[in-house]
Formats: structure tokens, sequence, C-alpha cells
């Protein structure tokens, strides 16, 4: 009998060595349902894209991580679902009331179809307002001007415009796959850790670590010992949620116009994950097929390196990064049962062409 493991080391090396030799040939992608990846430091470079590009499930892929929610792991995720509670992870369309980065506020307008007989519904939505996946679309790399897999500004919009990495794939592809869930802000209360979570507060990676601990998750990658399976689906709790209704209206919208610029000057300022080295290759090596948070930005804002976390997660690893989750009765939940771990699914919006989507997702413990 075939021994899995050494077949899966087999399709490792494969993947290495081929990658490795044929340094313009990218037309023959990854196997998803490999149980060994590369690590970051091990990604070989790959011709014509930038440096740590792992542009690898093929020439016209637009799903990225997604591919790793093979229907084997989905089937091994749904064993998460114990209780059957569902817990959606939706803010309200009009939350926040104004969004971050001076974003139009979303409308909701009844149409009179017939006189108390029929109504329609008019909504004028950014996609980027609230509970929000960041499409491959969203964000380049920006030494480059290049989006996922080689995708370029003039495949989203001009004359030339395709559907190259629009939104659309995803919904087509679909999400569903076990959620795993860091709950930050409760270990840093219990710690007497104090941030504001409207200023730039870098999470580091030895936190959340110690973070997992107390939750009794070993954040490593399986392949190193961890508890983190390729595929898994991060949620990390910081508390912004929590902070925004804590504020007065008119506070938290003065808050969400700060003047915003690309740099650390940025007026816009939030707590998230730090841009540290060990972050970088943590989200990478754990092999998520998503990563998000609760907070307008995922990584803390602005980053004061030389690059955002953005670009990484996005551009160059192709990873669905989700914003401003409703994390609070997800957190309830998993403290009152003592297990952080879930089934999760999202429905994307099926736009052709777009960019981004709200999430409509949710737990099933």
């Amino acid at each position: 009998m075939t021994d899995p493991k050494n077949t899966s080391n087999q399709r490792l090396t494969q993947i290495k060595d081929f990658l490795t030799m044929n340094k313009t040939a990218t037309t023959i992608p990854w196997d998803p349902d490999c149980t060994k990846f590369p690590t970051r430091q091990e990604l070989p470079v790959i011709a014509g894209a930038p440096d740590g590009a792992a542009w690898v499930w093929g020439d016209n892929d637009y799903v990225g991580r997604l591919n790793l929610l093979t229907p084997t792991r989905v089937a091994a995720a749904s064993k998460e679902i114990r209780t059957g509670e569902i817990v959606p992870v939706n803010l309200p369309l009009d939350t926040p009331a104004q969004p971050a980065f001076n974003r139009e506020v979303f409308k909701h307008e009844i149409k009179t179809v017939a006189e108390n007989v029929c109504y329609d519904d008019i909504y004028h939505l950014n996609t980027q307002s609230g509970t929000q996946w960041d499409g491959f679309r969203h964000f380049a790399h920006l030494a480059s001007g290049t989006f996922y897999n080689g995708t370029k500004a003039s495949d989203i919009i001009g004359p030339k415009a395709n559907h190259k990495c629009s939104i659309h794939h995803w919904a087509e592809h679909g999400i569903a796959g076990r959620g795993v869930l860091l709950d930050y802000k409760r270990y840093a209360d219990k710690k007497g850790i104090k941030y504001d979570c409207y200023d730039f507060y870098p999470i580091s990676w030895e936190e959340l670590f110690q973070c997992g601990k107390d939750q009794g998750i070993d954040i490593r990658p399986q392949a190193q010992g961890g508890d983190i399976k390729i595929g898994d689906i991060l949620f990390l709790r910081t508390g912004w949620t929590e902070a925004y209704h804590s504020k007065p209206e008119a506070e938290r919208n003065a808050l969400a116009l700060r003047p915003h610029r690309l740099g650390k000057e940025d007026g816009q300022r939030y707590v998230g994950v730090s841009q540290e080295p060990k972050m970088i290759d943590w989200l990478h090596d754990c092999y998520f097929s998503a990563v998000s948070a609760d907070n307008p930005t995922f990584e803390a804002w602005p980053s004061h390196d030389e690059y955002y976390l953005h670009e990484y997660i996005l551009a160059l690893w192709g990873m669905p990064l989700g914003e401003m989750m409703d994390l609070e009765k997800l957190s309830q939940k998993c403290r009152e049962r003592n297990r952080y771990t879930f089934f999760f699914s999202s429905a994307p919006a099926n736009c052709p062409g777009g960019v981004s989507s709200h999430v409509n997702g949710t737990a099933i413990l």
C-alpha cells in the first residue's frame, strides 16, 4: 500500500523541481490536494512575476488559494458542525454609517412597483464600505503594478478590460471550509494589554501565538507541528467592532473621514497584524485559503515598512482577504463552548468584472 505521507513528499519534490528547472513554465498547476507545500522561503522564482509570487495554480487561475478548498477538505470541515448553531458574520449594510477611507455611504431605496401590492429594493453600495472580501483586483503589488497572476490595471478598466481576477470567479468556485478564530481582544483584556483600535497598533506573531496558546490552539501549520490545517480560513478579532459601537456617532464618523494617503503619515489608522517577516512567513506557510479580521484593514494601518501585507496576500499569493467581519457573537459562542474552530461558508457576489464583494458569510458550530 502506498504511504500517503511519502506520496505527498514526492508531490512536493516534483513541484519544487519542476518550477526550479522550468523558470518560464507556468502552465502545469500545483495539485491542490497535496498535503505539503513549499514554505515562503522555498518558493521558486517564477519568470515574469514579482519576487515572492506564488502564482502556482495555472496561467488562467483567478481563485488563488481557494483552490485549496477541495471536496476532501470541505467534507472534513463539515465535521466541525456539532451543535448546529448558525452565526452570521455580516455587519448590517449601513454599518459603518460612514465607511472608512471616505468611501461612499450605503443608500437604500424602496421602489413602489404597485401601490399596496409590490415593492422592490435598490441598493447603492461600495463593496469596500462594510463586511467585505477584498478581491484580487483591489490591491496590486506596488513595485510592479501587477495584480494576482499577471493581471494589470488595463485588464480591470479601460477599452481592453476583461474578466481577469473578476470576483465572479470566486462566486462560481464557492467558499466553504474550516474556520479558526483567534480572539486577540479577549486575550488582550485578560492580560491587561491596552490599545486603541483607531490608531496604529501592530499585533505581533508572538502575541498571536500566545493568544492561540491561551485558546488551546498551536497556530503553527501542521507541517511544523501545529494545529492549522491547509485550507483553513482565519478569523482575527481585534475588538474594532466593539470599539466602533462604543463611540458616539459624530466621533466615529470623524475618525472614518481622517485624511488618507499611502505612507506612515496616513490619517487613517487602525489596529491589525504586524508587517514583520515572521508574520508574512506564517500567513504564507499555513496555506490558509482565506484570512480575515473585524477591523477595516486586517493589517496594522498604515504600514511602517516599505510594503503592505495586502500586496503579499492579494497580489503575490492570491489569498482572499476579509475585513470588518462581525465576530462579536462568534467570539461569545466560541468562548462558551471553549472551541474555536467551526464550519464556515460564504457566497461572494456573482458580478462579472467585479472588484470585491460583501461576504454573505455564516459560521456553523
